[in-house]
């Protein structure tokens, strides 16, 4: 966990309202919602979680230094005895959605003192946030990155959990970033981090929008209430503007409750007012804004799906304030929009050519086999699964989709999480229609090998779903598998055999 080196300790009674007086002067330095990150001088957050309740560790807590507890009354009730003379215990039924404001109050506000970018949507978002932060850098700014693949502060970075971490984390990482320096932050935010006010406090100086397609609905139940959650970013609450893909009834669903405050970006078709993408050859694309000033640049990744992500990263830098010209020049020391995203539409071979990409929806997989297939002389080969314990409707589609698109299909593990995974397979299979070239080959590493040794030189192969995962999970346990490595053996392997 980063946390910022110094804090000035803040009064128990001035970060809580109707403090018990025993408790006002306590001083709390720090916070967080796991024990096993607790310091010396911290509040803990004792919350109620999925599986167990954060006060069955109280005394953990206190035992690694926190200096005050807070709990709902669910929590108080198995906190037993006394937790020490100078341990302060608050129990407030409401807390959970206290945490991320209580916590920036500890760490002196840190969001206020930051240009603030968020990214929404269903595909796109690791991208455009990687975009948005390499677009700061070459203007020369000091930025912190936080989403699915990585945290990074003002360079320093570490493995990411979450794509939007939990409140009183996120509060601690952008004091830190303020210490170092920082002047700007990138964040993706999922529709479960909205949902659960994960984001609270935080009011975004600029929010995008990529898309919307069915995923998640696990969690949302319908495309409706998944729309609704990534909505709610662009309100007063959370943001000050933002740039809207309204290429999509979605997008413009958003655009048009939010008249004003927001502006739109159109990829395929112009609109006076809008940012327009008015011609593009190959990766290179020219990008006009509302006042009709225009950049000409290139996105390092293919994929008509990668020049709407730059284009948007683009567009959400100017309107925090950045001039379309200066953009343009720090893009022309970069080579255009070159940004390096692990495990998004990576290169990790040639010849056969082997792709690494975090594709695990219909509309990810589609746009992704249409992206490649231009530049293909052999067969387009996809080897994919879908993930245990989510979105089981979404299954077939995927497999129909990709079955379509591609030459040939191999349908593997991906994470199973607590499924079985002969079951997923099987939702998958159901989707793949009469006379199309499949195979099911369970284990994905034999999946990748097999498929890597077998092809031809000319072959382009998209190993789709995991993209810079590095852990399958099976059950509970996790099991080291990096797609992008076991590619690397396997063409090594086929290299030798040759």
């Amino acid at each position: 966990m980063i946390r910022p080196r110094n804090v000035t300790p803040v009064r128990l009674g001035n970060l809580i309202p109707n403090c018990p007086p025993e408790y006002a002067d306590i001083l709390i330095s720090g916070a967080s919602a796991d024990n096993r990150n607790i310091r010396r001088g911290d509040l803990f957050f004792a919350l109620a979680g999925s599986h167990v309740h954060g006060a069955k560790y109280a005394q953990a807590a206190v035992e690694a230094g926190a200096h005050a507890i807070i709990t709902d009354p669910q929590g108080a009730s198995y906190i037993s005895g006394s937790l020490g003379r100078d341990v302060g215990l608050i129990v407030d039924p409401d807390i959970g959605v206290k945490v991320g404001k209580i916590a920036s109050e500890i760490y002196g506000r840190p969001a206020q003192k930051l240009t603030t970018y968020a990214v929404t949507g269903t595909n796109g978002k690791t991208t455009t946030a990687f975009m948005i932060d390499h677009i700061l850098r070459a203007l020369g700014e000091t930025t912190g990155l936080i989403g699915t693949v990585a945290v990074q502060l003002a360079g320093v970075e570490v493995p990411a959990t979450l794509t939007t971490p939990q409140p009183a984390d996120l509060q601690a990482m952008l004091a830190a970033l303020v210490e170092r320096g920082g002047r700007s932050l990138v964040m993706e935010v999922s529709s479960h981090a909205i949902a659960q006010g994960r984001i609270d406090p935080m009011h975004f100086s600029v929010a995008g929008f990529t898309n919307l397609t069915q995923d998640h609905l696990d969690y949302h139940h319908t495309l409706e209430e998944y729309f609704e959650a990534k909505a709610q970013l662009f309100t007063e609450k959370y943001a000050t503007t933002g740039v809207v893909i309204t290429d999509s009834s979605w997008g413009q669903e958003i655009l048009n409750r939010q008249h004003g405050r927001l502006v739109a970006l159109r990829t395929n078709t112009q609109e006076p007012g809008a940012w327009n993408i008015v011609d593009r050859d190959n990766q290179q694309f020219t990008l006009v804004d509302p006042d009709g000033d225009q950049l000409t640049t290139s996105s390092s990744l293919p994929g008509d799906f990668n020049i709407a992500n730059a284009a948007l990263a683009i567009a959400m830098v100017a309107k925090a304030g950045h001039r379309l010209q200066d953009i343009a020049h720090a893009l022309r020391q970069t080579h255009g929009v070159s940004a390096v995203v692990p495990g998004r539409m990576e290169v990790v071979g040639d010849q056969p050519r082997v792709i690494v990409d975090f594709a695990h929806n219909e509309d990810a997989l589609a746009k992704a086999l249409a992206a490649l297939r231009a530049s293909t002389s052999g067969k387009l080969i996809v080897i994919t699964g879908s993930a245990g314990d989510r979105d089981v409707t979404k299954r077939p589609a995927m497999a129909r989709s990709a079955a379509t698109l591609a030459d040939e299909l191999i349908i593997t593990d991906d994470d199973p999480h607590f499924e079985d995974p002969a079951q997923i397979r099987q939702d998958l299979i159901a989707g793949i229609p009469a006379g199309r070239i499949w195979r099911e080959i369970p284990d994905r590493r034999q999946a990748i090998q097999t498929t890597i040794v077998a092809a031809s030189s000319a072959d382009t192969i998209l190993i789709a779903g995991r993209g810079h995962e590095r852990f399958q999970d099976v059950h509970g346990t996790l099991i080291e598998l990096d797609d992008r490595q076991v590619a690397r053996e396997a063409l090594a392997m086929r290299k030798a055999m040759q």
